[in-house]
């Protein structure tokens, strides 16, 4: 097992670095944190209200790389890539390959920064990104021209957990709890009889692993070996948010689209 893991963001591959602002901060009162540019791409990142980050990638000219235009152009936009922050990535790396798992070799973003990411192949459809950061989160920094006002009694929402779709509920336990150390919080059934472990970390995220061998679910995963399936926000005013569908008593649902090409399910916090 690899100690000490925080879930910190989910990152959305998308076309351009404002696509976020409408639905993530205009409705669900994403509050900015900063954003940059790599090789090949740039990020913006929106803060939520239990401190989880939802990071939005735009692809940028660059000769050197363009992992992100070959992503959208065989998937379109959506979910890319789930990060966890790790006290020793070395250690990390080893524990990795002692599972089986080679991860890519290691990238020195900065003097703060390094990462190695598992591929999509033994992370049961998504990427994940294990990151070492030797200074702590900087807080928000001001937003760009054009971001939106919001005023001060505007709800913002908790991003309480990402739901991720597998084929092999007990394959992803293997990955998600006993090598990434998450603690199973909950266990449940859905109406649908597909059932689902809920695991967390230290910090705020949450990832909800369903299982996908019943119903529309198992189809709609079909022969990967998982989909993330949504973004599961409580928020104040869930029935002003465009484009939501109420579906059951307190519960919204935003389909995707192509803009953020990612399922948004929706639950009153109001009291």
């Amino acid at each position: 097992m690899i100690d000490g893991l925080r879930f910190e963001r989910i990152a959305l591959a998308l076309q351009r670095p404002t696509d976020l602002w409408p639905l993530m901060a205009a409705s669900l009162g994403g509050q900015y944190l900063g954003r940059g540019h790599e090789v090949g791409y740039g990020w913006t990142q929106l803060r939520f209200a239990n401190g989880f980050v939802v990071e939005g990638l735009n692809p940028e000219p660059a000769p050197e790389t363009d992992f992100l235009s070959r992503f959208l152009d065989r998937h379109g936009v959506g979910p890319h890539h789930l990060t966890f922050s790790v006290p020793d990535l070395d250690v990390a790396a080893a524990r990795l390959r002692d599972a089986g798992i080679e991860p890519a070799p290691q990238v020195q973003r900065s003097t703060t920064w390094r990462e190695v990411v598992i591929a999509p192949s033994d992370a049961f459809g998504t990427v994940v990104q294990l990151v070492l950061r030797t200074e702590p989160i900087p807080p928000a920094t001001e937003p760009p021209e054009g971001f939106p006002e919001l005023d001060y009694d505007h709800p913002v929402a908790s991003l309480g957990r990402v739901v991720h779709a597998l084929a092999d509920l007990g394959a992803g336990l293997g990955f998600y709890r006993d090598l990434l150390g998450g603690t199973v919080t909950s266990t449940g059934s859905a109406i649908d009889g597909n059932h689902w472990v809920e695991l967390g970390w230290e910090g705020p995220g949450r990832l909800r692993l369903l299982e996908a061998r019943h119903a529309d679910i198992a189809e709609w995963v079909g022969d990967r070996p998982g989909r993330i399936r949504h973004l599961f926000f409580s928020h104040d005013e869930p029935a002003h948010v465009p484009g939501a569908r109420q579906v059951s008593p307190g519960r919204w649902v935003v389909d995707p689209d192509g803009i953020l090409g990612t399922r948004l399910v929706l639950a009153s916090a109001a009291r």
